[in-house]
């Protein structure tokens, strides 16, 4: 596994003077799966029926957008309800079991679950860990961050959303890597509206985070949202010239990804787990999105 050469405890040491100071997190010992009540209505994917994911952005009608502002209200509920929950010692394995229950409390299902093999209910990213990370049993330390990345699928539609935590007293450092990425994701929310291109978002995001001498993690991108987990558009955080313009009744995420160190980041044997490549802090900011006559809505809360 490369990233284990990469970081032995010499450069590790190296690591926490240049970037702040935190750990560095490796993957550890699970939990076991979480089951799910057959009363509760499953997305496609589980089951293994195929879902008609459209070739083009889609411009959704009344009862779809209805559909979508159950969804993601109800992702934003049990994202904000984490913040609580989140101190030191707790494992990201016991956030994902309150994820769980609270989505299955909910009547809901928990979308990453058997999402292409992901084995659990949400994605629990802790500091150099970028994205997809998997919960286990490793307790959260004081001064980490961990990012919790939620999806309920409700009544037939998915809704998406997440956020950076600081656990305990985290540095300087950790806390303006937080506060830049959510302005990032506020910054390109203010962005949309009726014909504004997609690359707009991308443009805005690289300035403030530059601005700001962080850098844009640029394998990750935001997606269209509905029925379907994933689809039509996909929104590029960095400088781009990707086509198309947004229209009114069109749904998508915005979920830009932060660090302090360089662009590149690596896959673990997992196959899912994302860590930075040179194990600098990463924080990632989401929300799902409307584009209406006059703007964006934000879907995911509780407005």
């Amino acid at each position: 596994m490369r990233i284990l050469k990469a970081l032995n405890p010499r450069i590790k040491n190296r690591i926490i003077n240049r970037f702040g100071v935190y750990d560095i997190v490796y993957p550890t010992n699970r939990g076991p799966c979480k089951d799910v009540p057959e009363n509760i209505e499953v997305p496609h994917y589980v089951i293994g029926q195929k879902v008609t994911i459209p070739e083009n952005p889609e411009v959704k009608n009344n009862l779809q957008l209805l559909g979508m502002e159950r969804s993601s209200k109800l992702a934003f509920k049990i994202l904000n309800k984490i913040e609580n929950f989140i101190q030191p010692g707790i494992t990201t394995d016991e956030i994902d079991q309150f994820v769980h229950n609270s989505t299955i409390e909910a009547g809901a299902y928990p979308s990453p679950l058997n999402y292409q093999g992901f084995p659990r209910s949400t994605c629990t990213s802790v500091n150099n860990v970028a994205v997809h990370g998997i919960p286990d049993l490793r307790p959260l330390l004081d001064g980490d961050l961990v990012n919790v990345d939620i999806t309920v699928y409700y009544k037939g539609f998915h809704g998406d959303c997440s956020k950076t935590f600081a656990v305990g007293n985290v540095d300087d450092r950790g806390l303006q890597l937080v506060r830049v990425t959510e302005e990032c994701l506020s910054i390109a929310i203010k962005t949309c509206g009726p014909n504004v291109p997609f690359n707009e978002i991308g443009t805005k995001i690289h300035n403030h985070a530059k601005k700001n001498r962080l850098t844009v993690l640029p394998a990750f991108m935001g997606h269209g949202i509905g029925e379907y987990f994933h689809g039509p558009p996909e929104i590029y955080h960095f400088k781009n010239r990707y086509p198309g313009v947004m229209k009114p009744g069109m749904t998508f995420t915005i979920e830009p990804v932060l660090s302090h160190g360089s662009k590149n980041t690596i896959i673990l044997d997992d196959g899912w787990t994302v860590v930075t490549e040179d194990g600098s802090r990463a924080a990632q900011a989401e929300h799902t999105v409307l584009i209406t006559e006059h703007g964006a809505k934000i879907l995911t809360t509780m407005i």
